[in-house]
């Protein structure tokens, strides 16, 4: 996985909790990478930059507040962005920062769920991006605990908003450790990543779990949050979103070596799901924006 894009090796140590990047700048020149920390990414007067996390391609706007999991593929390029100062405040902390029995106290519930979702990554809305630029922004002159304090504070906030979404395709990286609390669910998501190139009906799957099909319906939207059908159609356009940057396959063959009937079919489902076509995705993925070891 991720063979061809940088590995970033970040400056934060083993003895402190977390690390603060503030800076001023005219243009985005880091190429596409991942590491092992969280990060949370603020982005000030960046209209027109590029934003790719995972599968996930688009243009920002004057505010940017993205929360990015651990191993998540992400970059920003100054793509059309003309501004003469664009102030970007990057945090990184450990994946371990928060215990693992701590996370599963009643109190910090809302931080647990959305650690979980940041693998995938999130996007918190304009309207938060700008009511915490100013305490993100303080964050980098504060130190000792109350630095750490005003970092708990901030993530407290980030977790109990209502207007955020998830970016990547939770199968575009290969997401063996996500977990859905219910060993029915992930004995069907291991059935549907391992057959999604063949047709998959509804009933089939149903007797996977021992439940009849509309039994079986309900509880996967219940459990997911996504319908069956949207599910399998995700899993699909994330191999397919992988097979599109790594192999030179042709459009027409990955969209039937990922269960896709027809062209047709898969363009307009792709660029319904992702806002582009297929080859346009691809090529936001150019050999000038990635870098080979």
């Amino acid at each position: 996985m991720q063979k061809n894009i940088l590995r970033e090796i970040t400056p934060l140590t083993p003895a402190d909790c977390f690390t603060v990047f503030a800076r001023t700048k005219t243009e985005f020149d880091f190429p596409l990478h991942y590491h092992e920390e969280f990060e949370l990414n603020f982005i000030k007067n960046g209209k027109g930059v590029k934003r790719v996390i995972g599968d996930h391609v688009k243009e920002i706007s004057d505010y940017e507040l993205v929360l990015i999991g651990p191993n998540l593929q992400h970059a920003w390029f100054t793509h059309k962005c003309k501004s003469p100062e664009i102030t970007e405040i990057t945090i990184q902390f450990h994946k371990d920062l928060f215990d693992e029995k701590l996370l599963r106290r009643n109190q910090f519930s809302f931080i647990r769920t959305m650690l979980d979702n940041s693998l995938r990554g999130i996007l918190f809305s304009y309207e938060t991006a700008a009511l915490l630029s100013s305490r993100i922004m303080r964050l980098s002159k504060k130190d000792g605990f109350e630095s750490v304090h005003e970092l708990m504070w901030i993530l407290h906030e980030l977790s109990i908003s209502r207007h955020s979404r998830i970016l990547s395709n939770s199968t575009f990286n290969n997401m063996e450790h996500f977990t859905y609390n219910s060993r029915r669910i992930e004995r069907v998501m291991e059935y549907l990543n391992e057959n999604f190139k063949n047709p998959i009906s509804l009933s089939e799957v149903a007797k996977l779990t021992n439940m009849a099909d509309s039994a079986f319906s309900r509880f996967f939207k219940t459990r997911t949050g996504m319908t069956f059908i949207d599910s399998l159609t995700e899993i699909r356009l994330g191999h397919a979103s992988r097979m599109l940057i790594d192999t030179t396959q042709s459009v027409a063959e990955i969209a039937y070596e990922c269960g896709f009937n027809n062209i047709s079919n898969f363009n307009r489902i792709f660029k319904k799901k992702k806002g582009c076509t297929p080859k346009e995705f691809k090529k936001s993925y150019s050999s000038e924006e990635r870098i080979f070891f």
